[in-house]
């Protein structure tokens, strides 16, 4: 995420601000040019969801109020009978507009057309029912269902616990989740297909069975060798979602250093003249991975150390073996196929 300021005073601006906090002006986030605009007063073209203080992106002036990319794949919202609720919609919008500032930042697809049949992002935020009927979270052919009860924090505490997760996010569900549509695609039926196999596994393992043994057994004792969470050794469909939730932590995590002048180490080596000083390109238009991957592995054991100078957890508790950094190469290079370095 970069950094914005406000055009009228230079005030620093979180990617969620709809009002500057020093001079008032009104901001946005415009999709287009993926930039936070200050406005004039009687003058914005939120989206529709402004009204209900969840959004804060830009439209394209019409006669009528409409929906921001963002917000238009909505596909269900929780009732908004109760503050509770309201809450956690806007806690789902925060991690859902932050997912989709990554997707068009990486110029992907949000929907593709397979046997004469659209297939599209679209989401549906619910909760359980009175009776006892539980929301799984999950994907099915472009549609991501997320339990609202993620969205809060007490909750999603106990989940990491019972679980034994030592990362659990909102913003992670999301990722994750996104994960299983692009694997629709960027792999399935299509030439980057044996690729995957030979480094995730064969997808056509019967899925059911797989979780239902993972659930039942637990992820090897030597999985963090290969895989980037336990949840990963699953089956190879949550391999790849699981790597691609971190393809895209890391992605955004090192444009929010870069645009904050975070340089852990500035010194790059280069093949062909020893130790030169070298521009940080900004990652986002990166395309050597190897590149991106000395500046993460860095920054997160600082950050790292960071947290524990404050007495909180490790900032990213992961270890990134060769193995799984040959899958985040082979997914960066999926997303940026076709361009230039």
């Amino acid at each position: 995420m970069k950094v914005y300021v406000c055009d009228n005073c230079q005030n620093p601006l979180y990617f969620e601000n709809s009002q500057c906090l020093k001079c008032s002006h009104p901001v946005g986030f415009d999709p287009v040019s993926l930039t936070m605009i200050t406005l004039t007063a009687g003058k914005e073209r939120y989206c529709k969801n402004a009204e209900y203080g969840v959004c804060n992106w830009l439209v394209p002036a019409a006669a009528e109020p409409s929906f921001c990319v963002a917000c238009a794949m909505n596909r269900v919202i929780p009732t908004l009978d109760s503050d509770q609720n309201k809450v956690r919609w806007k806690n789902m919008e925060v991690a859902k507009h932050r997912l989709i500032y990554s997707l068009l930042r990486l110029r992907l697809p949000f929907h593709v057309t397979r046997d004469d049949k659209e297939e599209a992002i679209q989401f549906d935020f619910m909760a359980d029912t009175p009776n006892g009927d539980k929301v799984m979270t999950g994907h099915d052919n472009g549609i991501i269902t997320i339990n609202i009860a993620e969205a809060d924090e007490a909750e999603r505490a106990r989940n990491k616990q019972d679980f034994g997760e030592r990362y659990r996010t909102l913003l992670g569900h999301f990722r994750h989740e996104i994960g299983h549509y692009y694997w629709d695609v960027l792999i399935k039926d299509g030439t980057a297909l044996g690729k995957y196999r030979a480094l995730f596994g064969d997808e056509r393992k019967d899925y059911a069975v797989a979780l239902e043994t993972y659930y039942a057994n637990g992820a090897p004792a030597d999985w963090n060798q290969r895989y980037i969470s336990q949840y990963a050794t699953a089956h190879p469909w949550e391999d790849w979602a699981e790597t691609w939730a971190h393809y895209l932590h890391m992605m955004d995590t090192l444009e929010t250093a870069w645009s904050f002048g975070i340089r852990i180490d500035p010194v790059e080596l280069e093949d062909d003249a020893g130790i030169k000083i070298s521009h940080l390109r900004e990652p986002y238009d990166q395309t050597d991975f190897n590149r991106l991957i000395k500046r993460w592995l860095p920054l997160c054991f600082a950050v790292n150390s960071l947290n524990r100078s404050m007495g909180h957890a490790d900032f990213y508790p992961f270890i990134l073996s060769a193995p799984v950094i040959e899958k985040l190469r082979f997914i960066h290079e999926l997303c940026y196929a076709g361009v230039k370095a």
